[in-house]
């Protein structure tokens, strides 16, 4: 974009939409009470104004339907005009959102939705014939819409309203966390028979901000919606505005072109933490940063390597050189601080001797093994290298193996043996469902065990909550001694507002509800 009335955030290109685990999978209020500094809630929020929100775009394909939502600055778009029926708290468990109430049966596979008295941008009043277009339509096999696997535990055909605000949905099988379904990503409720042209030239969500102007690639702009159910926003306006690079985000922000810049890098986080200009939001554990190991074949079949190269990582070194310390360890199991996470395992530790020894047992004492690594995403290339290097103490010849950065997710779905690996936030729940179940479609790890199934199931069916989450740990722990993700590290993202910025969520990983919420920030 060369627009003139932000010289700060011309730039050289678009970034383009990333896909697999490194997506979107890729979501304030409340905060700090500081009201001179921070970017929490201090001080009795304020009516009026214009927040202008940098985000990284992408181009001129840019769109507004929410179905399509993929890059941060798309969900960020999408969550301001629309709402989904659930969505994730802090710690990803679902919280209810257009749904006031959900209750299942016995057998745990129909469930009755309520819907609360919400009401388009345009009057109408959202319904649960809303609801079923809106799923149908994600459902719709000639699309490649996000939420479409998330939906499929749904028997869309058989779910019906039965009443003006009430949706039975038929499932396949007993869902226990159904919540999840309701709350997936881009799973946004749309009014009956929208049409695709409608979202970019006249959208209408039930969101608290209502559409006023969109030029892809460049701009949004978003005014209050004063009926919004959930309480109107204390914005007047909402402008997004594309800034590829890091440095444009920034520059702009210091200049005083717009009032908030997500996804800053480490580094310029502290060079600007504490300096009085602009203020630094921290969303903790919002991305797992992992070695995976295929399990399905040489020298990854043998548990033994595996738990070895458990023992190779030293984690701290990891964080502080790949992510310049903009994070905290990671113990070899996805979602830290979520619903479910099981923390009280022992935190390993580096134990070189330990790991010759597995090696040795294993038959693989001068081991020889490629990892492939890519500039998709930020920490890779320094991950590979750093963990290059701890290999080698204990005997391992790790071959780095740069890939492309536009087929770098597809790549190594099914290919190599050893990849570095991402993955934003998502409940415990979704991240087994997708990638550690036998028919699971991004298994990259290739864990493919049928009684690991049979728990996972065994969950889903299972009613009470005690119940289920002593399964979820049953599974967490043979994924600890055994499993294929080797988690060094949980990533912080990292924003930058100005200082008249109040609002702003600060425990909310990205993904969640609070992460890019701009009903709730106001300025001072």
């Amino acid at each position: 974009m060369n627009d003139e009335r932000f010289p700060a955030l011309r730039r050289r290109g678009f970034l383009a939409a990333t896909t697999g685990a490194a997506a979107l999978a890729l979501v304030g209020c409340g905060g700090g009470t500081d009201d001179k500094a921070d970017s929490g809630s201090g001080g009795t929020p304020k009516r009026g104004g214009r927040l202008r929100a940098a985000f990284a775009g992408g181009g001129a394909s840019e769109t507004l339907d929410p179905h399509l939502a993929n890059l941060f600055a798309d969900v960020a778009r999408a969550k301001a005009l629309y709402d989904k029926l659930a969505d994730y708290d802090a710690d990803l468990s679902a919280g209810p959102r257009l749904a006031a109430a959900w209750q299942a049966n016995k057998t745990l596979d129909r469930w009755q939705v309520t819907l609360r008295k919400a009401t388009f941008h345009d009057g109408r009043p959202v319904t649960a014939k809303d609801v079923l277009y809106s799923y149908r339509r994600i459902a719709d096999p000639k699309q490649a819409f996000r939420a479409k696997a998330s939906l499929e535990p749904i028997d869309l055909d058989a779910s019906r309203a039965t009443g003006g605000r009430t949706v039975e949905f038929v499932l396949k099988r007993p869902t226990a966390e159904f919540p999840n379904v309701l709350a997936a990503f881009g799973a946004y409720i749309v009014p009956e028979n929208a049409t695709g042209t409608d979202f970019d030239q006249r959208p209408v969500g039930s969101g608290p901000f209502r559409f006023v102007s969109f030029a892809p690639g460049r701009s949004a702009v978003f005014r209050r919606h004063e009926d919004y159910w959930d309480g109107a926003p204390y914005l007047d306006e909402l402008e997004f505005v594309v800034a590829n690079e890091e440095s444009a985000r920034v520059n702009a922000l210091l200049a005083g072109q717009v009032e908030y810049a997500h996804e800053l890098n480490p580094t310029t986080a502290r060079a600007h933490e504490g300096r009085g200009q602009i203020e630094i939001v921290r969303l903790r554990n919002s991305a797992m940063q992992a070695f995976c190991m295929k399990t399905d074949r040489p020298p990854f079949d043998d548990r033994r390597v595996r738990e070895a190269f458990f023992l190779i990582a030293d984690r701290k070194e990891l964080v502080d050189g790949a992510l310049s310390g903009a994070g905290e360890a990671g113990n070899d199991l996805f979602g830290k601080g979520y619903e479910y996470y099981v923390d009280g395992l022992p935190q390993r530790e580096q134990d070189l001797d330990r790991a010759r020894a597995l090696l040795k047992r294993a038959g693989a004492e001068k081991l020889k093994v490629t990892l492939d690594t890519s500039a998709v995403a930020a920490g890779f290339t320094e991950a590979a290298g750093i963990f290059r290097d701890q290999a080698a103490k204990a005997g391992v010849t790790i071959d780095v193996r740069m890939g492309s950065k536009d087929s770098y997710w597809s790549d190594i779905l099914d290919g190599g043996t050893l990849c570095c690996y991402r993955s934003g936030a998502m409940p415990i729940e979704a991240h087994i469902s997708q990638r550690l179940l036998t028919d699971s479609t991004t298994n990259a790890t290739r864990w493919r065990h049928k009684d690991f199934d049979a728990l996972y199931q065994q969950a889903q069916s299972t009613r009470d909550k005690t119940g289920r989450a002593a399964v979820y740990e049953r599974m967490q722990r043979r994924l600890y001694a055994e499993g294929g993700f080797l988690v060094w590290g949980f990533a912080d993202w990292i924003l930058g507002t100005a200082r008249k910025v109040r609002g702003v969520e600060t425990k909310a990983p990205a993904n969640t509800l609070d992460w890019a919420r701009f009903d709730k920030v106001w300025l001072t």
